[in-house]
């Protein structure tokens, strides 16, 4: 798997977790696809930005699974300002021009390596 993709997942990780509103806007594309408990959709820079800074969010990448040359899931433990303990998540990532285009948080690791095989699938038969 290409550096490129690592490195960015890793970026948008460390933005997240700094709370870093400037780094954060410039680890994604543009407009960001998200997928989260509070809904789906396309999001700017800004707004995810924003998202960070509301959210408090740190997130702690446990195992990495690569499924193509821009998508990746990251199992991750997520742990909020009010939580008591982490709970375990994975994320898929899509990745392009050195940022992240999709965030897609789902509740478990198969979850999220079905939806990935899912879009990387739809990304084939374009």
């Amino acid at each position: 798997m290409g550096s490129m993709l690592e490195e960015a997942i890793s970026e948008w990780h460390a933005s997240v977790n700094a709370g870093d509103l400037r780094r954060s806007t410039n680890a994604v594309g543009d407009s960001v696809v998200v997928l989260g408990p509070k809904g789906a959709g396309s999001i700017t820079s800004e707004q995810f930005a924003d998202w960070v800074e509301r959210s408090g969010v740190h997130l702690e990448p446990r195992s990495w699974h690569p499924v193509s040359e821009r998508l990746m899931v990251v199992e991750e433990d997520a742990t909020w300002p009010e939580s008591q303990a982490p709970t375990r998540v994975a994320t898929v990532f899509r990745v392009a021009e050195n940022k992240v285009t999709a965030a897609l948080r789902l509740p478990d690791l198969k979850s999220a390596l079905e939806l990935a095989h899912i879009c990387r699938e739809m990304a084939a038969s374009e």
